[in-house]
């Protein structure tokens, strides 16, 4: 039984991996401002969070002095989500996902500054891994990348320092006492979110038109595929598996999303970019051994 029990949630995690990895594709594909994206993405995947709340009388409130934290983390993945769609515009899904992944190191050094938490050997192993392949896919050609590009790529490692301030918020309120359900925490701070990206929108005179068909389904899939069932389906396999194999299934989403955006966006790839590609994951996996890498 338990290794039926490990083989369901090692499938389960491979699946939702792979509906992950679509998120970045879906938001090129959507053809609208980024921020409305993300208030779509935001707001879709809120309201179905919070009606399975409700269908399963999960509690959905707590004192002010706990939603203050999802308020906070809520601006933090508000942050993340603009940075990203831009970084996604810029650079293409593959590269915007993979430098977002590198808040795995971003969490560690935080964790050793301000937790007292020990760095290991392999968390500098996997920095180093790190470093390189991100030298390999954008610092060889750096002269010959446009503005654009470039401001991408400082896009896509600005929503790893978002990211991980959103995490370390999320990871709080999970903490406390009598804390909401992780589907609970997820679904009221994804529509506080909603009402951040909103005004945001509102502020720089952006519009909410969905302007057709292909669009709307782009922002329908990312609501509820890559921010409800990718995301349920995670925290119901992670318990069944060791962190270091969750760790492992879970690189599958930059992975992946590499190869979307070079099959469907004909984004250019060669050797190096691979072998780049390949010392990336292989970086995040050592620095995240004992630790869970981000689902977008």
């Amino acid at each position: 039984m338990a290794k039926n029990h490990t083989r369901y949630g090692v499938l389960t995690m491979l699946f939702a991996a792979i509906v992950i990895s679509t998120s970045s594709v879906w938001v090129k594909l959507a053809d609208m401002g980024a921020t409305a994206i993300g208030f779509y993405r935001m707001l879709i995947g809120g309201v179905l969070l919070v009606l399975i709340c409700l269908v399963q009388s999960q509690r959905l409130w707590r004192e002010p002095k706990y939603i203050k934290w999802l308020i906070f983390g809520a601006i933090f993945f508000a942050a993340d989500l603009w940075f990203w769609h831009r970084s996604i515009q810029f650079v293409g899904p593959g590269l915007a996902t993979v430098l977002g992944n590198v808040q795995v190191f971003f969490m560690t050094l935080f964790g050793y500054l301000f937790l007292k938490e020990t760095i290991g050997l392999k968390f500098f192993l996997g920095l180093s891994f790190a470093f390189a392949g991100l030298f390999l896919l954008v610092g060889l050609q750096w002269d010959g990348f446009s503005p654009a590009y470039r401001l991408g790529v400082f896009y896509g490692l600005s929503t790893a320092v978002c990211y991980t301030g959103f995490m370390l918020c999320l990871r709080h309120s999970q903490s406390q006492a009598n804390a909401l359900s992780p589907m609970a925490n997820l679904g009221v701070l994804s529509l506080i979110c909603a009402m951040i990206l909103a005004v945001v929108v509102v502020t720089e005179q952006g519009s909410f038109v969905i302007p057709n068909l292909k669009s709307g389904i782009s922002v329908l899939l990312l609501g509820v595929f890559c921010q409800v069932v990718g995301w349920v389906l995670i925290t119901k396999a992670m318990p069944s598996l060791p962190t270091s194999i969750v760790g492992l299934l879970l690189l599958l989403q930059p992975a992946m999303s590499m190869v979307w955006d070079v099959v469907f966006f004909a984004r250019p790839t060669d050797m190096i970019d691979v072998i780049g590609l390949l010392l990336v994951l292989a970086g995040i996996y050592l620095a995240t051994i004992r630790r869970r890498v981000r689902p977008a």
